[in-house]
């Protein structure tokens, strides 16, 4: 099985080759980026595996990167993992909902970090339906990585892929927000339940056209679920 590529990103030289050793010993390949105009072309020629974005780094930041990854029917399925020194509460869920994938705080250690790479490759590899799949007027399909709403493309990144996949194939049963983490994120690798609060806000925002939203129900109490039926109050 060949070697999966990372592209790491970030205005410092050193943590990039610290970064890089670390990698390269775990049996990746790497790309090096010292900037986000750099990171975009370098994404678009050699369509990494996963990227290692450093989220505050002169001129455009690795936030505003994310989002213009996002844009981009080429680039919008690429994992991405935003490396950070802001710790609070509040700049984790700004990181996610801009599209990141996974959040890590500076500083980290090779092995920590090895392990949420691991999570998220996991992630983006693991077996989705065959078949298309279609909800009134939402249609996805999981071949062309494709989700359209009454014919319009739906643009989102590849968690909430994940996630909607995960939600047609079990509608109509809650799950509360840990079973959602072992089934999209999987069980080996700790996340803070406020990251499935994230995805579920950006999933809803993504799919809203027609008011598809509608159908990823919060359950007081319980977590969420996908149901067709008009919830009564």
């Amino acid at each position: 099985m060949s070697s999966k590529t990372i592209l790491i990103v970030d205005d410092e030289p050193a943590i990039r080759d610290m970064i890089s050793t670390a990698l390269d010993v775990a049996g990746y390949d790497c790309l090096q980026a010292e900037n986000a105009q750099q990171a975009h072309g370098i994404i678009i020629d050699e369509q990494p595996d996963l990227v290692l974005l450093d989220w505050m780094m002169p001129g455009t930041s690795g936030i505003e990167l994310i989002r213009r990854l996002q844009r981009d029917e080429l680039t919008n399925t690429v994992p991405v993992i935003l490396l950070t020194a802001k710790a609070t509460e509040d700049n984790m869920v700004q990181g996610l909902e801009s599209g990141a994938d996974d959040y890590i705080t500076k500083p980290f250690s090779p092995r920590a970090l090895i392990a949420r790479i691991k999570a998220v490759l996991r992630r983006s590899e693991a077996e989705l339906p065959q078949d298309p799949i279609q909800v009134d007027q939402l249609l996805f399909d999981p071949i062309s990585h494709r989700v359209t709403i009454s014919d319009h493309a739906v643009v989102m990144g590849p968690t909430e892929f994940r996630l909607l996949s995960f939600f047609l194939t079990h509608q109509e049963r809650v799950y509360s927000r840990d079973q959602i983490l072992d089934h999209v994120w999987g069980g080996n690798v700790y996340m803070d339940e406020r990251t499935v609060d994230v995805h579920i806000r950006r999933l809803r925002k993504a799919i809203s056209l027609e008011g598809h939203d509608r159908f990823i129900q919060t359950v007081r109490g319980a977590g969420y679920r996908f149901s067709t039926k008009v919830v009564e109050e």
